[in-house]
């Protein structure tokens, strides 16, 4: 290894004040020039806290009690808050998880795009923007002169995220830090913006830094990795090794945490009938007004047919913007359609009667991405779940909160009910939601990217307990995901969409085993995690 660009030596972080408590310590680790490092962990193991103090950007109440962090031969923990400017983006660049908390959204992009190179290099208007259109034309950003007066509401997810590394890459930092930068992205969206971040910091010889809970990201864009364990490195080394020969039994947790087929279910009868059936549906997104006139309206789902048998997992995947989460709110009645027709249990959803649609309400429930978003924070745990009870008929009181109690033993939440949501860590929300969904007794759950914010080890919990309640309580499932990692683990069949429309469907195993369709093709080859279970053996 060349001379060290990083060094950081015995960090200790710790919280502020009378309750004083360690959040990391004693870490110590090197980074070379145009190196590619991971640390991994679950949250609160503290790898975001570790590089945060690199360029002093610890939150409020947390501080460095201890330890060497030195950059460039330069004692970094010596400088004051004006000298660490000077470190911060021309030396160490930092990309954040969600882009539109970084980018201003009352800013165009050129605007922000120019921030950097003003405070940091004496260069012309002129030259700042050709370099800016430079950068993005790296970055794969269509028609980057326009882009530079458009703002960033105006981009996808993925774009805004490569908007956020042109920015930092402008600067040509010596160490790009990348915290979490694809936990919100889609599977193709993941692989572009990693790709390119990984090119376009080699050909600068800059080191990267990526900080990040998934071990598929980790083994296919790093060359070593570090484990973080609550504050304490548990295991370092060659990524290949760490991960195929984990020595640390928290190491292996976590590589045994990734999805793997599970190979128990037994196959639907192909002669089961269809619980939910979607023939021809066409959804449009009303135009934007204007002036004069109403644009024309938008097709998102054009054309599905769709069915999802009794006792059945369907997997519905697909890129963002590809319309499946729209077609899944369409399932539960909540998206209006264009065209075509629904059908629950033989039933057209769209002509029930005022009976049938509280039926259809109590029959089918729906489980959302982020559950601390959909649950009301001012309400106990109890009231939350039990709220799905209230109009079943026949129940008194006590029956109630005796089912209430049980779904969520059921769930593994026995003596939270008195909880609020604030009190509770992301699985256990999700716990929640679940309970939510299935104390109805319904026969189809719609689960919408149930596990995709969560860590490794409470995605397998979650996914684990939903597959169990599925084959105890025998309903439907449409699960709606962009990680074919999970659907290996847990989907009968699959069902690919592409913009708006159905490409492949099909066995689960067989579909993603040997894809016919090209779209289908891209989604696994970008999927890292499929690789590493391979790698692995598992």
């Amino acid at each position: 290894m060349s001379e060290a660009l990083l060094v950081i030596d015995n960090l200790r972080i710790e919280v502020d004040g009378p309750a004083a408590r360690p959040l990391l310590e004693g870490l110590s680790f090197e980074l070379a020039a145009g190196e590619r490092l991971a640390i991994v962990g679950e949250s609160g193991s503290g790898k975001t806290l570790a590089t945060r103090a690199i360029p002093g950007l610890l939150a409020p109440g947390v501080s460095r009690t201890a330890g060497s962090i030195r950059f460039e031969g330069r004692e970094l923990t010596d400088l004051s808050q004006e000298q660490l400017r000077s470190v911060r983006g021309a030396g160490v660049g930092l990309v954040f998880q969600e882009p539109m908390t970084s980018l201003n959204p009352a800013l165009p992009i050129g605007l922000q795009l120019a921030e950097g190179l003003k405070l940091h290099q004496a260069l012309s208007d002129d030259e700042i923007r050709r370099r800016s259109i430079d950068m993005l034309t790296r970055v794969q950003i269509s028609d980057p002169a326009a882009a530079l007066t458009r703002y960033p509401h105006e981009f996808s997810g993925g774009m805004r995220q490569r908007l956020m590394l042109a920015s930092v890459l402008l600067l040509q930092p010596r160490l790009l830090i990348a915290d979490e930068p694809t936990t919100a992205l889609d599977t193709l969206s993941q692989r572009e913006v990693l790709l390119l971040m990984v090119a376009l910091t080699r050909e600068m010889g800059t080191a990267l830094l990526l900080i990040t809970h998934d071990l598929g990201l980790v083994a296919e864009y790093t060359e070593r990795v570090l484990v973080l364990e609550k504050g304490v490195l548990v295991e370092a080394g060659a990524t290949a090794r760490v991960l195929a020969e984990p020595s640390h039994p928290y190491t292996a947790k976590l590589v045994n945490s990734l999805p793997r087929r599970s190979g128990g279910r037994a196959a639907i009868p192909a002669a089961a009938p269809d619980l939910l059936s979607m023939r021809q549906v066409v959804i449009d997104y009303p135009g934007k007004p204007g002036l004069f006139r109403k644009s024309a309206p938008k097709r998102v789902v054009d054309g599905v047919d769709l069915s999802v048998r009794q006792g059945e997992i369907v997997a519905l995947v697909g890129a963002s913007g590809s319309g499946k989460t729209t077609l899944g709110r369409a399932a539960m009645g909540l998206k209006a359609l264009a065209g075509g027709s629904i059908k629950f249990d033989g039933a057209d959803i769209a002509t029930l009667d005022r009976a049938g649609r509280a039926k259809f309400r109590r029959d089918a429930q729906l489980v959302f991405q982020d559950p601390f978003s959909s649950l009301p924070p001012h309400l106990r745990i109890a009231e939350i779940v039990g709220a799905a009870l209230r109009h079943i008929p026949g129940l008194s009181v006590a029956e109630r909160r005796d089912r209430v109690l049980a779904t969520l033993d059921e769930v593994g939440l026995a003596g939270f009910e008195s909880r609020r949501p604030h009190q509770m860590s992301g699985g256990q929300r999700q716990r929640v939601a679940i309970a939510r969904a299935i104390v109805s007794r319904p026969r189809l759950i719609v689960a919408d990217e149930p596990v995709s914010a969560l860590d490794l080890t409470i995605q397998l919990q979650i996914l684990t307990l939903l597959q169990q309640l599925q084959r105890d309580r025998g309903f439907a499932c449409l699960f709606i995901t962009h990680d074919l990692a999970v659907v290996e683990q847990i989907a009968d069949r699959v069902v690919v969409m592409e913009q708006g429309r159905v490409v492949e469907q099909g066995e689960a195993m067989a579909l993603l085993s040997a894809p016919a369709h090209a779209y289908t093709r891209r989604l696994v080859e970008a999927s890292p995690s499929l690789s590493l279970i391979g790698h692995t053996g598992g």
